[in-house]
């Protein structure tokens, strides 16, 4: 399909809704006109038209969390555009993973199955843009062999919860197991995909 059968609004806008290509979940939403669309098609990153500011903007251009482009879909109506990326690091200006985080509940986002690609991702922009005071930062600057060393320690204090027969120590435990565990992982280069399609793969 050629751009100019798109149809933009008025004012030459069309919404852009943002998805994590692997975790599918919406990061965020934007609008681009048609010279932001030719960039991000041919930068391969999302370009965006700022309303407010009158002008074009890439995403992550000052804060670093650039999204690559995987593909572009546009609905049935051919007025809105669905842009799935893989983000290198959180997609809201609050710091945030996505700009999504808060419901009208206000009871605040519920758990989601793509916590752990989450983690992930935060955890890998730790060890790429590094910050004083992070204890993420001290676990990279130590090493495998601390990581290592945290590993099985956390292994052990989650089999004394499970043994203590105490569901919020196991969930406590458990979680401090998986961060040490993800933080392991980014430092040996294995990713979250490498462990799914490994379990996939059992599975079958």
């Amino acid at each position: 399909m050629n751009i100019d059968s798109l149809k933009f609004d008025e004012k030459g806008l069309i919404p852009a809704i943002v998805q994590d290509a692997k975790t599918s979940e919406v990061l965020m939403m934007a609008y681009m006109n048609q010279e932001s669309l030719e960039k991000t098609l041919e930068t391969k990153t999302t370009w965006f038209y700022s309303r407010s500011r009158q002008k074009l903007w890439n995403k992550g251009e000052t804060s670093g969390n650039v999204q690559n482009v995987v593909s572009i879909d546009y609905d049935c109506d051919e007025d809105t555009l669905l842009v799935k990326v893989d983000p290198t690091g959180p997609s809201c200006h609050t710091g945030n993973y996505s700009c999504f985080y808060r419901n009208l509940s206000g009871e605040g986002n519920m758990a989601d199955r793509n916590m752990l690609y989450k983690l992930y991702e935060i955890i890998m922009d730790r060890k790429k843009n590094p910050k004083e005071g992070s204890y993420t930062q001290y676990l990279f600057e130590k090493g495998v062999d601390k990581i290592l060393k945290k590993v099985g320690e956390e292994s052990a204090e989650t089999i004394i919860a499970a043994k203590n027969d105490s569901k919020e120590e196991l969930v406590y435990e458990a979680s401090d197991l998986l961060y040490h565990l993800t933080v392991l992982l980014v430092e040996c280069g294995v990713t979250m995909d490498d462990i799914m399609k490994e379990l996939e793969n059992r599975h079958k």
